[in-house]
Order: structure tokens, then sequence, then C-alpha cells
């Protein structure tokens, strides 16, 4: 799809802004992505909050991520004519306008009742990739329609009924997403106190599971469909798809499955990473979950160049978990990540505003990327290398 050129100039959203004052009009919330998640909790119950800011045990992972990126800084470079820049990439062998894809977020209804259709909706007007989550609110088919012609991709939380999987799969590509994005690292949920503490879980009230419900061979193995007996349909996924590990071996039952990019999400060790590629999967994400699975993790950004070292000549690999600022993708592509992508920060966007909102954050965070770029001494992407990153 085309995106307006107003859009793909990503600093202009300074100037709007600054404009906007003169009629006494200011951002409908903070443009500090980094302090999102305190104002978020004044929109969301406590439940909901919870889940989404919430992480695995004592927290050590999650604040490891952005401990990461403040012992690295940007080494700002000189007279170097960036005062035009492009921040188009490609992934996978698609053209993107920026090195961003919105992360899989599960359950969004919880933060606000549009949920997904809000981000598809969202993401398309700035020509962004949206991953949907398996544990969507809504179906692969209300999302697709939401998204219209705009780029998406498809996470997988891998059901360990085959008949199921395959019918998932299948109604994924039917409905336009192009790339299968499949969770490694959430085949059975971590210790999460903040959760636990409220004995919060939506999928077991039936929330973030319109996906496997909708679909056609989930339901055959139903006396009676989710609409009349949510329990049943309930006491049928929760085993189906948590509790089981998976093993190499059965990525080829992928393969057989899906015909377009498959991507592994969670690979943090470089020995994973080689088998990945060994196994023929197109991508990998190296990721921690945001912090939401194991506790005392290593921070994704530190796991990510020995990732680059190993495979960065064989594959495209992407970056997830801990990303706010501009700053911090400038970061992660030095390192030798393709592109990011942003999980809280769009899902703190979407409770304060709901489509609206989440199009001010994806906005904030491609003009403060845009202008981080240009003040530190770059025009593409493509041009930061390790060498411009101080590390302590």
């Amino acid at each position: 799809m085309t995106v307006p050129p107003e859009l793909t100039n990503w600093s202009n959203y300074q100037n709007e802004i600054y404009l906007h004052g003169l009629e006494g009009r200011v951002p409908p919330f903070t443009t500090d992505l980094t302090a999102l998640g305190a104002s978020a909790r004044d929109h969301l119950d406590s439940g909901a909050f919870g889940y989404v800011a919430g992480a695995a045990g004592s927290g050590a992972t999650h604040r490891a991520n952005r401990e990461a990126f403040d012992r690295r800084r940007l080494i700002p470079r000189m007279l170097s004519d960036a005062t035009e820049r492009d921040l188009r990439t490609t992934v996978l062998g698609a053209a993107l306008p920026t090195p961003v894809l919105l992360a899989p977020v599960g359950v969004q209804s919880i933060v606000h009742p549009d949920g997904e259709l809000a981000t598809a909706r969202a993401a398309a007007s700035l020509g962004l990739p949206m991953v949907l989550s398996t544990a969507s609110s809504y179906t692969l088919e209300q999302v697709a329609e939401a998204n219209g012609e705009g780029p998406r991709w498809f996470q997988l939380y891998w059901p360990n009924d085959d008949e199921v999987c395959a019918s998932i799969l299948g109604r994924a590509r039917a409905a336009g997403y192009t790339t299968l994005v499949v969770t490694l690292d959430t085949w059975t949920l971590a210790w999460r106190p903040q959760d636990l503490d409220q004995s919060y879980l939506p999928f077991i009230r039936g929330v973030g599971t319109a996906i496997p419900f909708s679909d056609p061979a989930f339901r055959a193995g139903l006396a009676k469909p989710p609409e009349e007996d949510l329990d049943a349909a309930v006491l049928r996924w929760v085993p189906m798809f948590t509790g089981t590990d998976r093993s190499w071996d059965r990525l080829p039952f992928l393969r057989e499955h899906w015909d377009g990019p498959i991507v592994l999400k969670g690979i943090q060790h470089p020995d994973d990473a080689r088998r990945a590629v060994d196994a023929g999967v197109d991508g990998i994400v190296v990721s921690n979950h945001g912090g939401r699975q194991v506790d005392g993790a290593l921070a994704s950004l530190d796991a990510l160049p020995p990732v680059v070292e190993a495979v960065g000549a064989r594959t495209e690999v992407l970056f997830d978990s801990g990303i706010r600022t501009g700053a911090d993708v400038l970061k992660a592509l030095a390192l030798g990540a393709r592109a990011v992508l942003v999980g809280r920060p769009f899902a703190y966007g979407l409770a304060h505003a709901g489509e609206d909102g989440l199009r001010h954050v994806l906005r904030s965070l491609l003009a403060d990327l845009d202008l981080t770029l240009a003040l530190s001494g770059h025009r593409s992407p493509s041009e930061l290398t390790p060498d411009d990153l101080w590390h302590r």
C-alpha cells in the first residue's frame, strides 16, 4: 500500500505538534514513550494493567532489557549531510517504510474494546506491518478486514493438535497474512506474580481466544459451540495451547502447511540461531518476550550481537524486547538487527485513546527515530554499524 508523503517524512510530526500549540492544542498524552506505562495505569483496571506491564518472577529480565540499552550510547558524527533521510528498508524481501513492526500483543481488548481492530487500522495507515497474535480478541478474518491493504504477519502459538494448527495456518494465508512468526518461548506460562496475585488470566474467561474458538477444526472437537458452552471450549483450549514443548524435528510440519516466510521468535543463544538457519527458516527474532517468560535471563540486546555474528550473514535477524525510543531502535540496528518489533508502547497508546492513541505513539516513535538518526549523523539505517556505539 502507499503511505501518504506527509507521513513518511516522519520528523514532521514534531512540527505538527508545535504548530498545533499556536492554536492552544497539545498532544493527547505524553510524547515520552518511556512514561507511557505509568500514565496507562490510570486508563486500565488493575488486572489488565498487570497483564500488560507485568513480567516473570522478580522482573529482573524486564529491567535488564532497559539496562542493556542504557549501557550503550550513540556516538554522534558531525557534518554528515544528514538533512535528508530515508528510513525505508526491506525485510524478507518486502519493502517497508521504516525498520519498525508492531509486535504480536495478545488480548488487546483488555486495554481497549476495539483491540486488534484499532491496531490493524493504525498500522495500515502508516504502512507498518502488524504481527497478529494467536491470542487475538478478534478473528483472523476480522483483523484482516480492518487492516485492508496493510502488511500483516501472523504469530503462532503452536497448538498440539495438528489439524487445528493446519486449519489456523490455512485461514491466515487465505486472509492475506504473508509471514509466519512462531513464538518458541511461551509454550507454557511463566510465574508472573502480577497476574497471580490478582488471579487474572483472560484466556480462561474466553478472552483472547477468538482465533481458535472460531476455527472449524477446533469447533469440530466440541459437543457445543463456544457460544453455548464456554467452559467446555476453555477446557479444550488450555491443554491444546499450553504445556507442550516442541523439538527441532517438528519444524518441517510448519513448512508443509505454510508457503511463505517462516520466522522463529524467542531465539537468544547463538547455537539455537544456527539450528534455526540449518532447519531452513527464513528469519529469527532475538527476543526474551519482554521479560515475561524467564526471570533472570540475559537482556535481549545483549543476546543480539552473538546471534548476528553466528547467523547474520545467512538469515535476517530481527529484534524484540525493550524498545521505547528512537535511540533504542538505532542501537538495535547498529548491532545488526534488520528491523525491530515494538510492543508495550503501542499497547499503552491503545489504552489511552484507542486507534488515535496508538497512531500518536507510533508517529512519536518514528519522528524520534528520524530525528535521532539525523542528529547522530546518518541518512539511512543501513549506515549504522557497531562502531557507532559506545559500550559501558
